[in-house]
């Protein structure tokens, strides 16, 4: 029988790593998006922003759903066979990896997080399809050289790839460093390409508010940025029509009936790397 001490150590290493006292942002976004991998810290200011912001919940409901057309627009109309997914987050219903393999049962998706929680939950993005692949690198946002580097195991970067940075730009304070991932993100990656972003926005007192108590109860901050601050993540890239604008309005589903109709504070795009 195999050795199994080291996956023991390295559970045990992770599990201390994991801080259930304060609030998380993987968690706290599972709660509001209907999941049960979440614990007291986070529903608590889970519930006191709802006080404060309801609509908050919108936008995590809106955001998923944006996921999932951006994904089914990118492998059913442009071919995309490769997806990028950095800073997955939790695994709820729907991920990267299910919707690109129902519709192209043949893709191939890496998915990239370096946060001891989504790292317990990471079997459970490893399912595929026989024909398809997914993988999960335990990686950080700050290194796209390595985070490239490591996803060739499983992608061939010389053929387009899908980028993915879904509510998680956030987390980077200084803007300039968080367009500057981005670009070392898609100078990596070849033409046909493309980059796919959503995030919280700064566009109602609310929202602001929201923000503002979340940073203050002992989490990682996450910082709301303005529309003009998103779409400077696509310059030099084409825009896919819509352009940037609030994740309710990306090519809607006119059959989708859990997508609220109310504005969001949330943006997004879909850009072509030429």
């Amino acid at each position: 029988m195999p050795d199994s001490t080291p996956d023991v150590a390295a559970a045990a290493e992770i599990r201390a790593r994991i801080d259930t006292t304060k609030p998380h942002s993987a968690r706290f976004w599972n709660y509001f998006v209907g999941g049960k991998d979440n614990y007291p810290a986070d529903r608590e200011i889970g519930d006191h922003i709802k006080e404060i912001f309801p609509g908050l919940v919108d936008v995590a409901v809106t955001s998923r759903l944006f996921l999932g057309r951006a994904v089914r627009h990118l492998a059913g109309e442009q071919g995309i066979r490769q997806f990028l997914d950095v800073g997955t987050g939790l695994p709820t219903a729907d991920n990267t990896h299910e919707v690109a393999q129902r519709v192209a049962p043949d893709a191939r998706i890496v998915y990239v997080d370096n946060d001891p929680i989504v790292l317990t939950h990471a079997n459970a993005l490893l399912t595929s399809t026989p024909e398809g692949t997914t993988a999960y690198l335990d990686a950080d946002l700050y290194d796209p050289k390595a985070v490239l580097e490591a996803a060739a195991g499983t992608l061939d970067l010389s053929r387009p790839v899908a980028l993915m940075i879904l509510n998680t730009l956030g987390h980077v304070a200084d803007y300039e460093q968080a367009r500057g991932l981005v670009r070392a993100f898609m100078a990596g990656l070849p033409s046909g390409s493309y980059l796919v972003i959503s995030d919280s926005t700064a566009t109602s007192e609310g929202m602001i508010a929201a923000s503002e108590a979340y940073n203050a109860s002992g989490a990682v901050p996450y910082y709301v940025r303005s529309i003009g601050e998103i779409a400077g993540f696509f310059d030099d890239l084409e825009l896919v029509e819509p352009g940037v604008v609030q994740v309710t309005e990306w090519r809607p589903d006119t059959g989708d009936s859990a997508a609220p109709t109310v504005a969001v504070d949330a943006y997004c795009a879909v850009a072509h790397k030429a």
